[in-house]
């Protein structure tokens, strides 16, 4: 078993908010999170799988940018998390859930198309946080 890992960039705006709180009580729990803000994400991706002996890959790193854009960072790029993202919709945007909602987009799509397990979705909201998702 090898792992491979490819990353894409993209930059979204969300806001931590509890619609069944107070404005005061928010402001003490998300802090400045409560306003909308923006971040420059990372998504890093890891796949694993047996080397295939025709091509020496795992996976195509071409095709799995493709999948890793297609699937996610071409629908949430430059958009507001809590309104505009179709998979997002009704859910808090924290890097958690952000995190399992993309694994629950790219692991059947890798498995069924590229035969390949998805093993990591690594989401960086900030150079000094990130979630890491291994699955349930």
């Amino acid at each position: 078993m090898i792992y491979i890992t490819r990353r894409e960039r993209f930059n979204a705006a969300h806001r931590l908010w509890n619609a069944e709180w107070s404005d005061e009580k928010n402001r003490e729990v998300f802090g400045l999170c409560s306003n909308i803000h923006g971040h420059n994400w990372e998504l890093v991706v890891t796949v694993k799988g047996e080397i295939n002996p025709n091509t020496g890959f795992v996976m195509d790193l071409k095709d799995l940018s493709k999948v890793m854009k297609s699937e996610v960072t071409d629908k949430v790029d430059h958009t507001f998390l809590n309104e505009d993202v179709p998979f997002l919709k009704g859910k808090y945007p924290t890097t958690e859930i952000f995190a399992v909602e993309i694994w629950k987009i790219l692991a059947p799509v890798l498995k069924e198309k590229y035969n390949t397990t998805l093993h990591c979705v690594k989401l960086i909201e900030t150079p000094n946080h990130y979630v890491e998702y291994f699955g349930d």
